[in-house]
C-alpha cells in the first residue's frame, strides 16, 4: 500500500489544476517514465487537453525551482517539459497501463486528490465563515477583534524557531 500522504506531496497546482508529474507516476506505477509516456503516445485519443498537459519551459523551470530537482541535462536530467496529468488524466492512465499494480496505486492516487479537494473546500469554508461573522459583528469589534487575531493565526501557522547550530561555551 502506498500512503495517502506520500502521494499528496506530489500533487502539484498549474494552471489552475492539480496535476501530478510523469516522472511521480511512472514511479509510484513502478515503470519507467519513457515507458509510461509510449503508453500514453500509443493512446493518445484517451488524453484530451484537459486531461494531459506538457508543462512550458518557463512552468517547468518554476516547479523544478520549488521541488529541488537537477536543472542539468548533462547530470541525467530531463531534455523536455514533463507531461502533467489531471485528476481525469490520471483515472485515464489506469485503463493504459494494465496491471494489478497500476489498479492499486491509482485507488490510493484518487484518494490523495480527494483529501485534498476536502482540505481546500474546508479552508475555503472556514474563510467565508470568519468573514460574514467579521462583517456582523462590527457593532462588537473590540471584542471579536482578539477572537478573530486567534482563529487567523491558527489558520496561518508561524514556523517554529529553529535551534542555534555551532559551537555553545559551557557558562563558568
Amino acid at each position: 500500500m502506498i500512503p495517502v500522504e506520500g502521494i499528496e506531496r506530489r500533487i502539484y497546482f498549474v494552471r489552475g489544476h492539480k496535476v501530478m508529474l510523469d516522472s511521480d507516476l511512472a514511479e509510484l506505477y513502478r515503470v519507467t517514465t519513457f515507458n509510461l509516456n509510449k503508453a500514453v503516445k500509443r493512446n493518445r485519443d484517451r488524453f484530451p487537453p484537459d486531461f494531459l498537459i506538457r508543462l512550458s519551459k518557463s512552468e517547468w523551470d518554476n516547479l523544478r525551482f520549488q521541488i529541488g530537482i537537477s536543472s542539468l541535462p548533462a547530470w541525467g536530467g530531463r531534455r523536455y517539459p514533463p507531461f502533467a496529468f489531471t485528476e481525469q488524466g490520471v483515472a485515464m492512465l489506469s485503463g493504459v497501463l494494465n496491471s494489478k499494480k497500476a489498479v492499486h496505486v491509482n485507488v490510493a492516487i484518487m484518494r490523495a486528490f480527494v483529501r485534498i479537494q476536502q482540505l481546500l473546500s474546508s479552508n475555503k469554508d472556514l474563510a467565508r465563515r470568519i468573514e460574514e461573522l467579521e462583517k456582523r459583528h462590527i457593532k462588537h469589534d473590540e471584542d471579536f477583534k482578539v477572537v478573530f487575531a486567534a482563529i487567523s493565526e491558527l489558520m496561518e501557522p508561524k514556523a517554529k524557531p529553529r535551534p542555534q547550530i555551532g559551537f555553545k561555551p559551557h557558562k563558568e
